[in-house]
């Protein structure tokens, strides 16, 4: 594992451990990688709830609740279905947050048509109340957009956790006064 996933899991590990919060994972192109990368520490399973690859449309929508509509209209490749992936991975697991991906890894992809391209992936985390989203969009073959969107995903995650929660200094400060 790279040395980016193991400081940023671990760092994801301490602040949840420490609060006692749980997060999921919605996975399409990253096919659970964002998974492997949350449980690599020891401890995990206090606020790893569990999380779904979920490749097929019929996947998004039966287990997620992602809009057919939405995915017709717009394709699976879009910021309302990642959002839509987040509020029902939320929702399936029970979880404080949840982070999630969607795209084209490559190296082929969607229907010319769309005018989507190989590379473009959704990357998303958080929860109803409050969610950050990113748009990835260059292709650098399978193996590195699959990796970039991993660590957008953990990043974007830890940003959203660390805005939400109080640091243990922040929490010392509150408990003196």
């Amino acid at each position: 594992m790279e040395l980016d996933f193991k400081l940023v899991s671990k760092e994801i590990n301490e602040i949840l451990w420490r609060t006692r919060k749980t997060i999921s994972a919605a996975e399409s192109c990253t096919s659970g990688r964002i998974s492997t990368v949350l449980t690599s520490y020891p401890g995990s399973s206090s606020y790893f709830r569990g999380g779904l690859v979920a490749y097929a449309e019929e996947t998004k929508t039966e287990m997620l609740g992602v809009s057919a509509e939405v995915m017709e209209k717009k394709t699976a490749v879009c910021e309302e279905v990642v959002r839509q992936m987040v509020i029902g991975a939320n929702k399936l697991f029970g979880t404080d947050y949840a982070v999630a991906s969607t795209g084209f890894a490559g190296p082929s992809g969607p229907d010319p048509s769309t005018g989507i391209r190989v590379g473009t992936i959704w990357v998303a985390a958080g929860n109803e109340e409050r969610m950050v989203t990113l748009c990835l969009t260059e292709d650098e073959g399978r193996d590195r957009n699959v990796q970039k969107a991993t660590a957008a995903a953990l990043h974007t995650l830890l940003e959203i956790i660390k805005e939400d929660i109080p640091t243990e200094e922040e929490e010392e400060n509150v408990t003196a006064i």
